[in-house]
């Protein structure tokens, strides 16, 4: 069977940060607040879209509110690649994790719809072999249905899989569903949250880290 590996999108694959941070910024203008900063932000973001807005309009001392969530998705979507790019050395690693006979999937809490549009504006969806959003199961993560709904989509199967994030979300999800974990640094989540997963500090690190987790010969050939 052919390995795979399953990668979060926000802060794994791609900083997407600045353009949700500008969304945030026009959903709290309309409402006549205060926009975030970079760091505020950044702290937000893992859990998927509602509780983003959910956190953004606490920290400004309002309720949740289901019109906001649906402008802001809206807007967001539209957005959605204005500034966002893959982390410098991403295409090129899942270049060579291909090379090497791994195959591909994006499992993330954002919406299905928002992160097919960043992945193909960005040319990363054609390495793909599935895309897991936020709302594509009944369950997101840190629940381990929605990696390994991902991963039946993909075609593959948890003994020949591993998952690769930068939140407890994703290290909870793996585990949950049987999958190792590796841990990057460069993404938004601080290294605490790698609950003693391996550590990649640079995209160039995946494809050895990968191999030396899952060598071919474990997984039935490359």
């Amino acid at each position: 069977m052919r390995r795979i590996a399953l990668f979060d999108l926000d802060g794994t694959l791609v900083d997407s940060v600045p353009d949700l941070n500008a969304a945030l910024d026009r959903l709290m203008a309309a409402r006549g607040l205060p926009g975030f900063d970079r760091a505020a932000v950044t702290g937000m973001v893992g859990d998927g879209v509602r509780a983003l807005v959910e956190r953004a309009l606490a920290a400004r001392g309002q309720p949740f509110d289901p019109a906001a969530l649906v402008s802001f998705t809206a807007d967001y979507t539209a957005h959605a690649t204005d500034a966002t790019r893959p982390f410098p050395g991403i295409p090129e690693a899942l270049d060579a994790l291909a090379a090497r006979g791994w195959r591909l999937a994006v499992c993330t809490n954002k919406p299905v719809a928002a992160a097919r549009v960043l992945l193909e504006t960005l040319g990363l969806s054609a390495r793909l072999d599935a895309i897991g959003g936020g709302d594509s199961f009944p369950v997101r993560k840190p629940d381990p249905g929605h990696v390994l709904g991902t991963l039946a989509a993909a075609g593959g199967v948890p003994e020949a899989a591993v998952m690769v994030g930068d939140h407890h979300n994703d290290v909870a999800a793996a585990a949950a569903a049987g999958l190792p974990c590796v841990f990057v640094t460069w993404g938004y989540g601080p290294p605490a949250m790698a609950d003693g997963c391996p550590l990649a500090h640079a995209p160039a690190e995946l494809p050895d880290l990968l191999d030396s987790m899952l060598p071919a010969r474990v997984a039935g050939g490359g």
